[in-house]
């Protein structure tokens, strides 16, 4: 999919600074010293880079638990730094997930509420609702950028080293008919969200800093599908009792 880019090797790892050896009796005619790393930048190179993003929720996106649907979970993105930033999404699972925007360019102090949606899968065998574990995993990239420039998600290979790891996201599923405070503020984002879309759709002529969505109508399609094999293996079910 186009609009969506995904991942592997979770854990992720961070290529270290390679260790110094320095030969006793190295003369003149060798390399000089200036070329080893001081130890201040060897210091520099192993703390973690400053985020420019403020997340909430911060670690995790909390689903309605509702098998055999599209659900929709939300999370608010600032860019806290005092440079233009570009962010975003990827997942280990582009199949069945997309995002909207999957990334963008926000201004220093704007955020941006995106919307993240998910097929959940029905239960395997006699698995208990709500004991689903979900492996699926988010991941927010960012860039410092400078103006002007559109966004595109190329411009994080271009400049990789530049990039930088904003938080890895995993999926929490809430009990939709059970009230809880992370339930209400989940609504609360989507109903922001929607609201915000809808205003975008009205005023057609304003240029948007993020990419437009894409490629979610074959993610769609399969997400039907699966719903109406689903659907069909419950009604099989009430034929047989």
């Amino acid at each position: 999919m186009a609009d969506v880019e995904a991942y592997s090797n979770y854990p992720f790892e961070t290529p270290g600074p390679r260790p110094v050896v320095e030969r006793l009796g190295q003369t003149h005619h060798q390399q000089p010293a200036a070329t080893i790393p001081s130890m201040s930048s060897v210091a520099r190179s192993l703390l973690p880079s400053k985020r420019r993003l403020k997340l909430d929720p911060s670690s995790k996106l909390y689903f309605p638990y509702e098998p055999g649907k599209q659900v929709r979970s939300a999370i608010k993105i600032k860019n806290t730094s005092k440079s233009h930033v570009a962010f975003k999404f990827q997942t280990t699972e582009p199949k069945s997930c997309f995002m909207r925007p999957a990334g963008a360019i926000l201004p220093p102090g704007e955020e941006i509420l995106a919307t993240v949606f998910k097929f959940v899968e029905p239960p395997q065998n006699n698995e208990k609702p709500m004991e689903q574990k979900s492996g699926v995993k988010f991941k927010i990239m960012s860039l410092k950028i400078k103006i002007p420039t559109d966004y595109m998600p190329e411009l994080f290979e271009e400049q990789k080293d530049h990039v930088s790891e904003e938080q890895v996201m995993r999926v929490v599923f809430l009990d939709p008919e059970n009230p809880n405070p992370m339930m209400e503020k989940l609504k609360s984002q989507l109903a922001e969200a929607d609201a915000a879309d809808e205003a975008r759709k009205k005023a057609p002529d304003v240029i948007s800093t993020g990419p437009k969505p894409i490629g979610e109508g074959l993610v769609i399609d399969e997400w039907k599908q699966r719903r109406e094999r689903y659907l069909a293996q419950q009604q099989k079910g009430v034929d047989l009792a």
